[in-house]
């Protein structure tokens, strides 16, 4: 795979330099630069950096940060027991959890969520940080959703978090969830409210929330750069729209409405307890 002549290597994190260390100069220069490669490309063009991943794998396979890598670039392309596999043999190298809930939603990519909640329960949520429990509380959340639980869905993802006036990296994509979640199950006032918290908190639009808020209002955007229907270039310049973004305080949260056994687990799954 070519390496662009701006990629020098020195761009990798720290800690990753510092594994590469344990290969000869020329080799560690080489994985350092399709790692780099490989982050560069992931969200944009996932199956080229599957590509490079595969060649800092083939090189340096006893490498933990590889196999990090190698398994990202795999669950970005949508194969799961391939990402499943290079994550639990990172994890069997550095004995780090951080990627305990990637593993479970791998679980739900291979049609197995009754796995994926079996993990959210598991001792190893314990360990892992703020930002590892949230993801973890996502990934379950969308394990309830998987069977068809949209109740327990929704309580799994109301949390001290959730409430919190405060905005962490994770917020965003908290009140995304939880909005969507009461949008399947037809709490659409609710969702409507959610839907534009997550807008306030989403600074660099790492969700669709403004679309669905916008959606949800009845809001149709226009293309500037549009024709009309015949096929000719616009006279007049279209209407600017923009979504909404404030909204009213959300209720406080209660689980009042939620019936059934498996909600009964919700709390137990999502605090870790077995």
């Amino acid at each position: 795979m070519p390496i662009p002549e701006d990629v020098t290597g020195d761009e990798i994190d720290k800690d990753v330099r510092q594994e590469l260390l344990s290969l000869p100069k020329g080799l560690a220069e080489e994985v350092a630069k399709n790692l780099v490669m490989v982050a560069r490309l992931i969200d944009e063009e996932p199956e080229s950096a599957y590509a490079y991943s595969r060649v800092a794998l083939r090189l340096a396979s006893r490498v933990a940060a590889v196999r990090e890598a190698a398994g990202f670039a795999a669950y970005a392309n949508q194969k799961y027991s391939e990402a499943l596999a290079e994550f639990r043999a990172a994890r069997r190298m550095t004995g780090n959890v951080d990627l305990w809930p990637v593993m479970a939603d791998c679980e739900r990519g291979l049609g197995r969520p009754e796995k994926a909640l079996d993990m959210a329960g598991a001792p190893e949520v314990h360990k892992l940080d703020k930002a590892g429990q949230v993801e973890m509380r996502l990934v379950a959340a969308g394990a309830r959703r998987d069977m068809d639980q949209l109740d327990a869905a929704i309580v799994t993802l109301q949390s001290p978090e959730l409430a919190s006036n405060s905005v962490q990296p994770w917020t965003a994509r908290l009140r995304y969830a939880y909005a969507d979640a009461l949008l399947a199950a037809g709490r659409e006032g609710e969702a409507r409210e959610w839907f534009a918290k997550a807008v306030e908190a989403d600074k660099d639009g790492s969700t669709d929330a403004s679309d669905r808020l916008a959606e949800m209002d009845g809001v149709e955007f226009v293309d500037a750069l549009g024709e009309d229907e015949s096929g000719h270039d616009t006279d007049e310049a279209p209407q600017s729209v923009s979504a909404v973004a404030d909204a009213t305080d959300a209720e406080d949260l209660d689980a009042e409405d939620v019936d059934g056994e498996d909600v009964e687990d919700v709390k137990d799954v999502v605090d870790g307890k077995d």
